[in-house]
């Protein structure tokens, strides 16, 4: 193994010699040493390093940057034709495929711009890995977990324009500046991909960075206490962002107390719950709009029946307009125009569920549409083209035509109410 220069601030800790690409650390704990790699997720200069230390023989296990749905796609490229679109709406994971694609977006922009794709140096690492017969561990925490906790870190009034930030650069032509290349290069990539449509704060940085560095000390440690035959050398291949936070997560958490580090990696793999009173607030408005329809049938049938065709014609419109202006089907348009009403009364199910199966029954997404998926989104077009994006934004959109409608059939209402 290469020679290390030693560090004095931590006898543990060594800088490896100037001739190496990428910046690196190695840091030893009990029997194990960990050699931190720094790379840079847009360099082949970095890929080939990542190659050449593993196919020097002198690592028996590889440590990557990747949590399990990210190594997994990036085994099976083709694994979105897999995905039920309707079970990721019902299940609530519509807005993370929608971040996913922007990443995704930004990630082929940057290809285009740079000639190397982003994560060339996790290939790699799997790829030598594999070739040489060594473990892998991929240690970063779900994607998922993240981007949800990202959502949670962000007060609540900034929330609307971080979501219209990902929704932007998911429409996006604008080339990458030389500065977020640069930055992609000597930072991380969900940071990178996230400062493209958002403003850097402390609440992006510590989610997207902090976090995830003591998140993969604490997962490296973690299967590397359960390694038959123990690891003795192994090698860590992370961004150079990563590097410093990481490192020092290593030295300053003994990994003697397993029991409070075992806690810790539960809470950061968990997603905070969001306030307990804003799930109440679609029931406290239905409730009100029905007694509204009370109250108008107590004074008259008449009047009750004008509350209630108004509430009808205001859910129905607004929610077929938004399927409209995603281009759905005319099917689909009159379900959403039928379906609002009720669906605003029951916060069980919603509009944009109901016309995005009809959607997806009118239009059923080819193998075509899945592997073209990530391509066509990078450009507006793209968009209404591919039938499975296509289906996305009939639910975001019947979703926000049919929260509009509403807040502006209640308010109606009770003016009506007030004034009558």
């Amino acid at each position: 193994m290469t020679a290390s220069l030693p560090d004095t601030q931590n006898n543990n800790e060594q800088l490896a010699p100037t001739t190496t690409q990428g910046p690196r650390r190695t840091i030893e704990q009990g029997d194990v040493r960990y050699t931190l790699l720094g790379t840079a997720h847009v360099s082949k200069a970095s890929a080939d390093e990542v190659a050449a230390l593993i196919q020097s023989g002198d690592f028996d296990a590889v440590a990557i940057e990747l949590c399990p749905a990210r190594y997994k796609n990036m085994l099976e490229p083709d694994n979105l034709a897999k995905m039920d679109i309707l079970q990721v709406i019902r299940e609530g994971k519509a807005g993370m495929v929608a971040a996913n694609l922007a990443m995704g977006a930004f990630q082929q922009r940057v290809a285009e711009e740079s000639g190397i794709a982003p994560g060339e140096e996790m290939k790699a690492a799997i790829r030598e890995a594999q070739a040489a017969d060594l473990p892998i561990m991929v240690i970063d925490r779900d994607i998922g977990v993240t981007l949800k906790r990202v959502y949670r870190n962000v007060p609540w009034w900034q929330r609307s324009s971080l979501l219209m930030g990902i929704f932007g650069s998911l429409i996006t032509r604008e080339k990458v500046s030389p500065e977020e290349i640069e930055r992609l290069k000597q930072g991380d990539v969900l940071q990178a991909t996230f400062n493209s449509f958002a403003e850097e704060s402390e609440q992006l940085y510590k989610p997207l960075v902090d976090e995830r560095d003591e998140y993969m000390a604490l997962r490296l440690e973690q299967e590397s206490a359960k390694a038959k035959p123990p690891y003795q050398q192994v090698l860590v291949v992370i961004g150079a962002g990563h590097l410093a936070g990481m490192a020092n997560y290593l030295q300053t958490e003994p990994p003697e107390r397993s029991a409070e580090r075992l806690e810790r990696l539960h809470t950061l793999a968990t997603v905070p719950e969001g306030a307990k009173w804003f799930k109440y607030i679609p029931w406290v408005v239905a409730g009100l709009i029905i007694v509204g329809f009370a109250i108008g049938f107590n004074r008259s049938p008449e009047f009750g029946l004008k509350l209630v065709t108004e509430w009808f014609l205001i859910n129905g419109t607004l929610t077929a307009l938004g399927v409209i202006i995603a281009r759905g089907h005319p099917v689909t348009v009159l379900a959403g125009f039928l379906a609002a009403p009720f669906t605003s009364l029951n916060p069980t199910i919603g509009a944009g569920f109901v016309a995005a199966g009809v959607e997806l029954f009118m239009r059923k997404p080819t193998v075509g549409d899945f592997a073209q998926l990530r391509e066509d989104v990078t450009e507006v077009k793209g968009w209404w083209r591919n039938r499975v994006s296509r289906t996305l934004l009939v639910f975001f959109l019947a979703t926000i035509g049919s929260a509009i409608a509403t807040y502006v059939g209640g308010f109606r209402i009770f003016g009506q109410l007030a004034g009558g």
